[in-house]
């Protein structure tokens, strides 16, 4: 049961992180926004060594590296997919790999889930699509590369969940520590590279809202932060269905504009992704039984329930029928689960 709460209170906490760093995205580069709450979030993470401890152990450096690494991967092969396909397509697709990888690991290492565990995990990964659902009017095609990125995406994101799982239970912080900052070291470096090759943004002669004219290549086209998550969220894994104003998921390598609200958004998401992660390496190690790591997976891969429910109340923003619907499912298999 805790373990079960757990991981609904960091999916929910990772979706408002995504929420924050998707405002954000709307006036600074996505990739800068991620790299900036990542190393936010490390005060938190400093903060909580004198509560839990942190013991640096090579087994938590080993974890933690891989964590970092894999969500690092994790969402720039995410900007590259969206880039490249329709984001109705792929942003669910992504969610259902990441939720499915630390679940068939977990099979083929003799783990034994029971009917009602099964049917609960099933019902979940299926909200999982519906929630993340999102309408796209861009016309993009779905292509082998775009399905292949994005799976593969998918897979990086569960790959944090596995790492988490493999630190010793002892390791306290230390784990999302030292994933926490080789993810600020990886992507700040992306975010330096992107910044130098694309060249600064001048404001659009064309009255449309939000448009530039870019000096030098143009960036391609991706997710905003809310994809960053999940690790961290992301941090990263938004802009919803109806939002107005100018599209996170267009142009989100823009120069930055820091303002006071971008600022907060930013710190916000980053302290909030670090909780997330936090919440999901506890009830990977609070949970007793081989079917703790599949149930906290999938419970993970619903973060998009907070994302939207936010831009609902926040954005006033419309919630369609079907991700209703995922909602409801989630909570369902949630209960499930936690009584399986």
């Amino acid at each position: 049961m805790l373990s079960v709460l757990l991981g609904l209170t960091g999916a929910v906490v990772y979706g408002a992180a995504d929420f924050l760093g998707g405002l954000a995205a709307r006036r600074v580069r996505a990739v800068v926004v991620a790299a900036a709450a990542a190393a936010v979030g490390l005060v938190p993470l400093g903060a909580g060594v004198p509560l839990v401890g942190a013991s640096f152990s090579t087994g938590a450096i080993v974890a933690g590296t891989a964590a970092g690494v894999s969500g690092s991967v994790a969402v720039l092969l995410l900007y590259r997919a969206l880039a490249v396909g329709p984001m109705s397509v792929l942003s669910p697709l992504t969610a259902v790999f990441a939720a499915l990888t630390p679940v068939v690991v977990a099979l083929l290492g003799g783990t034994v889930l029971s009917l009602a565990a099964s049917v609960a995990l099933v019902v979940a990964v299926l909200a999982v699509v519906l929630v993340a659902a999102v309408r796209d009017s861009s016309g993009a095609r779905v292509t082998a590369v775009g399905v292949s990125t994005a799976a593969v995406a998918g897979c990086g994101f569960g790959g944090i969940v596995l790492a988490y799982d493999a630190a010793p239970g002892d390791a306290g912080v230390a784990t999302l520590l030292v994933g926490r900052v080789v993810q600020t070291v990886l992507l700040g470096a992306v975010a330096v590279a992107v910044a130098a090759r694309s060249g600064p943004v001048r404001p659009a002669r064309s009255g449309r809202p939000g448009g530039t004219d870019r000096v030098g290549p143009p960036a391609p086209a991706a997710r905003s932060a809310a994809a960053d998550a999940r690790a961290v969220r992301r941090p990263g894994r938004s802009r919803r269905p109806g939002s107005s104003g100018p599209s996170p998921w267009r142009d989100p390598f823009r120069w930055p504009r820091w303002s006071r609200p971008t600022v907060v958004a930013v710190v916000a998401c980053g302290v909030l992704d670090a909780l997330a992660n936090a919440c999901i390496q506890a009830a990977l190690h609070v949970g007793s039984g081989d079917a703790t790591l599949p149930v906290v997976s999938v419970l993970n891969a619903l973060y998009p329930i907070g994302t939207v429910v936010l831009a609902g109340v926040v954005l006033r923003e419309r919630l369609t029928a079907v991700q209703w619907t995922g909602i409801v499912l989630a909570f369902v298999a949630a209960v499930g689960l936690a009584q399986a």
